[in-house]
């Protein structure tokens, strides 16, 4: 589990396709004190490390995450900046909100514009998933927790602060990116139950 709080900026190293992908990720932790079998998501992927040297860790991504993420919409490229959260240990602050790292979809920037000091970013959700977003709700995007500002059809807009753009990579954000979602899991649930007392 993790919180959506960004606590590194990642980079990619190299990328290797043998039936799955293998991806080699620059980091500032230490890594001494991280793992093999930990989890580390990445742009918001729960992935798991299975090599690591003093400033890196390798992954391995399957054929299904790459499908389902924006890894199979965008590619990753050598030297791309990653968001990164370690897993959440008992009696770490919950500073976002509980995030499990398994994507739902990607929904694409439709819009950016400046307010005053902040980000106004707008996005298109596939249509099966905007159903789960709802103004002040909580989704994960990129791996970053954030808060919907308001909601029309299956479009929706968040606004990012200086200080997220400053501590994660959304300072490289262009028109018509991809971007890995993550619905509130508390949501979710609402909806099954809604759905259930309807049936």
């Amino acid at each position: 589990m993790f919180t959506g709080i960004i606590t590194d900026i990642g980079d990619v190293r190299q990328v290797e396709l043998r039936g799955d992908m293998r991806a080699r990720i620059g980091c500032s932790y230490d890594m001494e004190h991280v793992d093999i079998g930990a989890s580390i998501a990445c742009d918001g992927v729960c992935l798991t490390v299975i090599a690591k040297g003093d400033d890196w860790f390798d992954v391995d991504i399957s054929a299904e995450t790459i499908s389902k993420t924006n890894i199979g919409k965008n590619g990753w490229a050598t030297g791309q900046r990653l968001n990164l959260e370690r897993a959440l240990k008992v009696g770490d602050e919950l500073g976002g909100h509980i995030v499990s790292g398994h994507i739902d979809g990607v929904a694409l920037i439709d819009d950016i514009r400046d307010e005053g000091d902040s980000t106004r970013v707008t996005f298109s959700a596939p249509e099966n998933l905007a159903r789960f977003i709802a103004p002040k709700g909580s989704v994960a995007l990129n791996g970053t927790s954030l808060t919907v500002n308001d909601v029309e059809g299956n479009r929706f807009g968040v606004n990012l602060i200086p200080h997220t753009r400053q501590v994660t990579n959304w300072r490289d954000i262009t028109l018509g990116d991809a971007v890995n979602l993550e619905i509130d899991t508390l949501a979710r649930y609402v909806a099954r139950l809604a759905e259930a007392d309807q049936a």
